[in-house]
């Protein structure tokens, strides 16, 4: 039976997308750009960071 002070080993935190470089557009206006997909992959990597968080319980903060 695990504690639920201890948060599960296999659950690691979300890692934010990687950036596109400024070079990576081809300015043609494309829809979506590679611009707009990274604000896609960043809004679905903070909700994955909050269920993450939420997940990890109190334990998180009683660290600091």
């Amino acid at each position: 039976m695990t504690s639920l002070a201890t948060p599960p080993s296999d659950d690691p935190k979300p890692q934010p997308p990687e950036p596109p470089d400024i070079n990576d557009c081809c300015g043609n206006g494309c829809d979506p750009c590679i611009f707009d997909r990274h604000d896609m992959a960043m809004d679905e990597y903070r909700q994955a960071l909050r269920a993450w968080e939420a997940r990890q319980g109190t334990s998180v903060d009683q660290k600091a």
